[in-house]
């Protein structure tokens, strides 16, 4: 197994899956450069547009120089920043960049479901808070995520009485709810101000239990097609699959499972997708190669499947696992619904045929109602899901020609 220097050791403990939320153009993605030293936004239509539109990672090391006292000892740098000595290294940790735009807040509820701690990035350069930043706390509120850091962004453009009297704003906006008590870091990104602060505090959270004897499962938070055009059609490879294990272990050569899997026909209302088995040609952090894979960390699945299916995302929403030994499939879905108390969206009954955006795991889909009563609502699905009934999922709904997200609910 790869460990924190990619020769060995057991990681299972050692990595963090860290995302990050908040309004758009806050400096989400800024701020994960500024950490791992990469940029998120590699899709091309994030880049044209300037948002984040699918959700970005990077992965990086959390090193800290034997030599400096204090924050100015932690560094994501092989060599000391202040006295330029050898780092040692203490944990890998991976970085979720999820976007903000309002529009696209159903791709930042797929990527709140596979992380372990979150950067609460707020802006001192606009009110606290924007309306992402409220929709963001209600997620963590949903999901229960303990470890959160809340980033304040922008502080140079603002100067320091302002900043002062913004993280005032900040604490009154967070109190009463799951993260009232979590600290605040103000940052200059492209300065790297406080980001040695930040990799402390990072350094020293509390690490989540991680099952390692179940049955092995993955959510696919992306997927990719690696050749280069014009690639020999003989030497192709298969595509690749990445995304973060929920419990288990996984093993190159092993045959893996990826359900509901591909598209095969393409309905108005329901499309019908078909399983697929494959092997795993091999394992990666996205630095090294991997002889296991287990949770904590996102890595990347090489597998023999045609790179036409994994290009541009087409399997997003899967799960991996082995067969026979993975959630069941479903059209349809029961929701215990729970609705949050909004003053910003308008009051709106459910009715029969309505669509709705659901957030699961990792997956997004549409759902149609097919009955309302009380706290309970059934869905029809667009296109299938895999999934066990101790997920959560998140609701969105079209009011006043926007999606808002108006609740949660469990799967009864």
């Amino acid at each position: 197994m790869i460990g924190l220097d990619g020769k060995g050791g057991d990681v299972a403990h050692s990595v963090l899956n860290i995302g990050t939320l908040g309004h758009i153009d806050h400096g989400k993605t800024s701020l994960t450069r500024a950490i791992t030293g990469a940029w998120t936004d590699r899709h091309s239509e994030s880049i044209k547009r300037n948002m984040t539109i699918k959700l970005g990672y990077a992965d990086a090391i959390i090193r800290k120089c034997q030599k400096c006292e204090g924050a100015k000892a932690y560094t994501t740098l092989e060599k000391c920043p202040n006295d330029g000595s050898k780092t040692e290294p203490l944990m890998r940790f991976s970085m979720l960049d999820a976007p903000g735009h309002e529009t696209l807040m159903a791709t930042a509820i797929v990527g709140s479901s596979i992380i372990d701690a979150i950067l609460f990035v707020i802006a001192a350069n606009e009110p606290c808070p924007m309306p992402q930043t409220k929709e963001h706390l209600m997620i963590i509120n949903i999901l229960g995520i303990k470890n959160v850091i809340i980033i304040q962004t922008k502080i140079d453009i603002v100067g320091r009485e302002a900043a002062l009297a913004h993280e005032k704003k900040i604490r009154e906006f967070v109190k009463g709810s799951a993260i009232e008590n979590a600290p605040i870091i103000p940052v200059m990104s492209n300065l790297g101000v406080n980001i040695d602060v930040l990799l402390e505090m990072i350094a020293n959270m509390g690490r989540p239990k991680r099952d390692l004897e179940s049955a092995p499962l993955m959510y696919v938070v992306r997927s990719f097609d690696v050749n280069k055009p014009g690639s020999d059609a003989t030497k192709m490879l298969g595509g690749v699959l990445g995304g973060a294990v929920a419990k288990g272990r996984f093993k190159p050569g092993e045959m893996v499972e990826i359900k509901p899997g591909i598209k095969v026909s393409n309905k108005v209302k329901k499309e019908s997708y078909e399983p697929v088995l494959t092997k795993i040609t091999s394992l990666s952090n996205g630095r090294d190669q991997m002889e296991e894979a287990v949770p904590g960390g996102l890595i990347g699945v090489s597998t023999e499947i045609d790179p036409a299916f994994t290009k541009a995302d087409g399997l997003v929403g899967n799960l991996i696992g082995l067969k026979d030994k993975m959630p069941p499939v479903l059209n349809s879905i029961t929701l215990k619904y729970h609705k949050l108390q909004r003053d910003d969206v308008p009051e709106q009954h459910i009715v029969e045929n309505e669509p709705m955006i659901l957030g699961v795991g990792t997956a997004t889909v549409l759902g149609y109602v097919k009955k309302a009563r009380k706290d309970t609502i059934e869905f029809t699905l667009k296109h299938p899901i895999c999934t066990d009934k101790a997920m959560k999922v998140a609701v969105m709904r079209n009011l006043a020609k926007r999606w808002r997200l108006t609740g949660w609910g469990a799967i009864a």
